[in-house]
């Protein structure tokens, strides 16, 4: 039943059977071996005959991240035995844990910038990235990006994504070519179903910023009672792996305030089922542009829950204000 990732999950089955048999030949005791292959093979029959990916019990497709974490899996969550609903649940918040590990602290203040940040998963992980990082220059660099899909695959691209930025940032290379090596890598390591829309911006000590942008909804810079879109310059990551950036480049005064915010905020919606839409957004920061960073997104998110009226958050949330003090 798995389509578009079927092909890849055929050659990490493929694969894992090589490695079997030349384990079991390795050693005199081989049931366990011989079981795990037995598993495979059932896996690759159920492939050929269209029934793979579909649980055992309701015949409902199983989670498309359960099964590239794991190619074996047979049940969806609905019909995981409670040992292993515990299992999972433990899991989760294991990994939920270790993402709010690492998130930079949540307001800052830094050579003239003052930036704050609100991170909130829909479910218990986040396929959200966010992130703040002191360079050797003494210049401020933010990313805020969105990894497709949902749960516990997409936080686990969000960590890729976070340690190939923080490695890149640490080398000291111009901002077009961080992104242009992230998302190479990127492309070459997920799955082509997967990509990645990002923000990467530097802050400099005299106010200048850079952003490169990677398919992502534009950030809108407040100045002056007005608000302004900074437009895409690329396309999303892992979509190509040979994808050039540009950068633009802009000088921020004091009291200018930059918003990049993913679309959780954006595609909220009512009761009726309307978004909320980038013109409340731009709206919405034109009437609070000069308010501190963290007092923006408090009413930011205050307004967007607010339009929610009782629907629950059906896409993480993270927005980032980055405001120039003087």
């Amino acid at each position: 039943m798995v389509t578009a990732i079927e092909p890849l999950l055929r050659e990490q089955l493929i694969d894992r059977r090589q490695k079997l048999e030349t384990a079991a030949r390795a050693v005199i005791e081989a049931t366990e071996i011989s079981h795990l292959l037995a598993e495979v093979d059932e896996a690759l029959r159920r492939m050929e005959l269209g029934t793979y990916g579909l649980c055992d019990v309701c015949h409902d497709p199983v989670e498309t991240g359960r099964l590239i974490a794991n190619p074996l899996t047979r049940l969806c969550i609905d019909h995981l035995s409670p040992k292993e609903q515990r299992a999972l649940e433990d899991d989760l918040e294991l990994a939920a844990q270790i993402q709010t590990g690492l998130l930079p602290l949540p307001s800052q203040k830094i050579d003239g910038w003052e930036i704050a940040y609100h991170y909130q998963p829909a479910g218990i992980v986040s396929g959200d990235y966010c992130d703040l990082i002191s360079s050797a220059d003494q210049s401020l660099l933010f990313v805020l990006g969105d990894v497709s899909g949902k749960g516990v695959a997409a936080s686990m691209l969000m960590a890729h994504l976070q340690a190939m930025f923080r490695t890149l940032i640490s080398i000291n290379l111009p901002l077009e070519e961080i992104v242009e090596r992230a998302s190479r890598v990127f492309c070459e390591s997920t799955l082509p179903t997967h990509y990645a829309t990002l923000v990467c911006g530097k802050a400099n000590t005299s106010g200048g910023i850079e952003i490169c942008n990677a398919g992502h909804l534009p950030p809108l810079l407040f100045r002056q009672g007005a608000v302004q879109s900074i437009e895409a310059t690329g396309l999303p990551m892992g979509m190509f792996c040979n994808e050039h950036f540009t950068v633009n480049r802009f000088q921020m005064e004091k009291g200018d305030t930059l918003l990049l915010y993913t679309d959780g905020l954006s595609e909220s919606r009512d009761g009726a089922g309307s978004e909320y839409g980038v013109e409340r957004v731009s709206a919405l920061l034109s009437a609070n542009g000069d308010l501190a960073p963290k007092a923006l997104l408090s009413i930011c998110v205050g307004e967007v829950d607010t339009f929610r009226i009782t629907n629950s958050l059906s896409d993480d949330l993270t927005l980032m204000a980055i405001q120039r003090v003087h």
